[in-house]
């Protein structure tokens, strides 16, 4: 038996340009994509073991125990439990995955410690399905790279009728930051490394999202010819967002926080101007928008902007110093009714960065 942890994943500048370059396959006149992500302390604990079949069991933070999941290790199964729609269909997707590229034996997994929130911006569907991919590339050594995980994992995700991206995925990755290009079906990474640490904090706000609405509203905006909303979408998603993401990588290499929550707060107005009218139901997001334009916010951070697919799932903030977060906490916490989830990017020396 073997545990395994994956975390969830933050992206810090570039959300939804992932499914946006790829979607250069068909329209070349798509900008590549490209986004900043880090892994998050939070993630999905779980052993692994050999198993006949397939075997699921989870065990969630309020204690309830969901499962087991009992499926043969036989393609159409599996493929069927993926698009059931339940909270198991993303690992049988991945298993379905595995089991056709792969035709390993089952695994018996079983969750027990998940302190990511879900469905809240961070990643948790995409932990599990790289958490998946890693259980049967480790029980039964295929072999696989993290790269290979990751793809296992997107298109496992893909099998439940997701319309996700690949910058999800990079949680495989573990706590690292990461930069990724989007071009067609091509994804290059590059791994940075920050001289200075940086102070963030992850404010989970405590309310329901719902990310395929967004991601379907999006998609229908942005393939559609002579949208105006679409327009604006593909602008700024495109070369705006290209524009952001590489100075954003040099304020970040550079450990320069100011000048990183600069951009956060750029690059938020960017978002609420040209891709919240594409989706206003979900997009327009009061909550969000009060945590991050709470008085005191000025004075104990320099920036922050929405998390993931956005909308009222997650907020996070760069903050001036270990202290003021603290304190930021505190004032958000008595403010409003959410969760504050500190996390530091720590200083890594150069090294060997794409992998």
């Amino acid at each position: 038996m073997i545990t395994l942890f994956v975390p969830g994943r933050l992206c810090l500048f570039g959300e939804h340009s992932d499914w946006a370059g790829a979607l250069r396959v068909s329209d070349p006149t798509i900008v590549p994509g490209a986004c900043i992500v880090t892994g998050t302390d939070q993630g999905i604990t779980a052993t692994a073991e050999a198993a006949p079949d397939f075997e699921i069991t989870s065990r969630l933070p309020d204690g309830r125990v969901l499962g087991p999941l009992h499926l043969p290790m036989e393609g159409a199964a599996l493929r069927h439990a993926a698009r059931g729609g339940d909270f198991f269909s993303y690992a049988a997707g991945v298993a379905a995955e595995v089991w056709t590229c792969h035709r390993p034996p089952g695994v018996r997994i079983t969750a027990t410690d998940l302190d990511l929130p879900v469905k809240r911006g961070l990643s948790s569907s995409a932990a599990i399905c790289v958490l998946i991919a890693r259980a049967f590339n480790q029980v039964h050594q295929l072999g696989l790279t993290v790269r290979d995980e990751m793809d296992l994992a997107y298109r496992g995700e893909l099998g439940t009728g997701s319309l996700c991206g690949r910058m999800d995925q990079a949680c495989a990755y573990g706590k690292r930051v990461v930069l990724l290009h989007f071009d067609a079906e091509a994804m290059d990474v590059e791994l940075l490394h920050p001289q200075r640490a940086l102070h963030l904090l992850i404010v989970d706000l405590m309310h329901d999202k719902n990310t395929r609405r967004i991601l379907t509203e999006l998609h229908a905006h942005f393939v559609a010819r002579g949208d105006e909303r679409g327009q604006a979408l593909r602008a700024a998603l495109g070369e705006r967002n290209a524009a952001l993401v590489a100075q954003a990588q040099v304020a970040l290499e550079e450990g320069e926080a100011s000048q990183l929550g600069a951009l956060m707060h750029e690059a938020q107005a960017l978002f609420d101007r040209c891709v919240a009218p594409a989706c206003p139901s979900e997009l327009t997001a009061p909550r969000l928008h009060a945590v991050l334009s709470h008085p005191g916010n000025g004075e104990l951070t320099w920036g922050g902007k929405g998390v993931g697919s956005q909308g009222n799932g997650a907020a996070q903030f760069v903050c001036r110093g270990v202290d003021e977060r603290e304190e930021l906490v505190r004032r958000l916490s008595t403010a409003f009714r959410v969760g504050c989830l500190p996390l530091t990017i720590a200083p890594r020396r150069q090294a060997e960065s794409r992998q």
